[in-house]
């Protein structure tokens, strides 16, 4: 794997985790809520809409580079129990070392990659899985199949939610394949992302809201409109049509 940085970020205690030259998070230990990456802000908006404000929630992080999104919840929601599957060592090592959690975060870091952490986490009754796992730029295979999406829906309760973070480019095979296979699954698939992504202009994040929650996509629409950067959020019939027509991935 390729050796891990942290390096100094916008603002004074803010600092930027880095694999492979890629800016992975950022995390702001003055302040834990602050979540500068847009996709970040998003997956963070679906966490905040579900339960009870402020409820402890059960979460599963897929990746954790730096522990941005586990510690958003860690502050904003105290006692949650959180498990990260994060398969490189020496990336978890260095973002304790330099940019330590705070004291009972209720964060558990396990040295996995995600399907097998996964399995393994099998009736865990989770409110929610955070899929945002990326291998050289791209999310493993072996995460985006229909089996893979099975054990998901085997480590989420009943009322659980799937929010995965998808980098894709038009005519966005990939988004459209994960939505074939979870449209059968969950009874409310909500996407969002930049306007310009949608349009095909440009490739980006394409975040996907899976779960039983029919007002889901009602509050993050809401809570888009209130940015200053623009995103979009597509729900019901908008994402059968701008995104129907994938087969459900397999695994090899």
């Amino acid at each position: 794997m390729p050796d891990p940085e942290v390096v100094e970020g916008d603002r004074a205690g803010s600092w930027l985790v880095r694999l492979d030259g890629r800016d992975q998070s950022l995390v702001d230990l003055t302040d834990p809520t602050r979540l500068a990456f847009d996709y970040v802000r998003r997956s963070g908006d679906v966490l905040d809409a579900l339960g009870d404000p402020g409820a402890p929630l059960r979460v599963v992080h897929v990746g954790g580079a730096g522990l941005t999104l586990p510690r958003y919840v860690a502050a904003t929601r105290p006692r949650s129990w959180q498990v990260v599957l994060e398969p490189d060592e020496a990336l978890t090592a260095l973002v304790r070392e330099e940019l330590p959690l705070p004291r009972r975060s209720g964060v558990r870091v396990r040295p996995v990659a995600g399907r097998p952490g996964l399995e393994a986490l099998r009736g865990a009754n989770a409110d929610a899985v955070v899929l945002d796992a990326y291998d050289d730029g791209a999310v493993p295979a072996d995460l985006v199949t229909d089996e893979a999406l099975g054990v998901v829906r085997e480590v989420l309760a009943p009322g659980g939610t799937l929010v995965a973070n998808l980098s894709d480019t038009a005519p966005f095979a990939l988004v459209r394949d994960v939505v074939a296979a979870l449209s059968p699954r969950t009874g409310h698939v909500v996407l969002g992302a930049e306007p310009a992504t949608l349009k095909g202009r440009r490739g980006g994040n394409v975040l996907v809201v899976a779960g039983p929650d029919a007002s889901l996509g009602d509050a993050l629409r809401r809570r888009a409109a209130s940015y200053a950067a623009p995103s979009r959020v597509l729900t019901g019939r908008d994402v059968a049509d701008a995104f129907g027509g994938g087969t459900p991935r397999h695994d090899a």
